[in-house]
C-alpha cells in the first residue's frame, strides 16, 4: 500500500507534464494544416526552398 503513496503523485506529475506540452503545441499552431502535408507529399512539384 505504500508504494500508492508514491505511484499516485509520480503519475499525476506526469500527466501534467503531458498536458502542459499538449498545450503548448496546440498554441504555437502546430496542428493548423493536417491535410497540407498529406496533400504535398502527393506533389510532383519540389519547393527547394521551403518556408520557415
Amino acid at each position: 500500500m505504500n508504494v500508492l503513496a508514491y505511484l499516485i503523485p509520480v503519475s499525476l506529475i506526469l500527466g501534467g507534464i503531458g498536458l502542459v506540452a499538449f498545450v503548448f503545441t496546440v498554441k504555437a499552431r502546430q496542428y493548423e494544416d493536417p491535410d497540407g502535408a498529406a496533400q504535398r507529399i502527393l506533389s510532383d512539384d519540389y519547393d527547394d526552398h521551403p518556408k520557415s
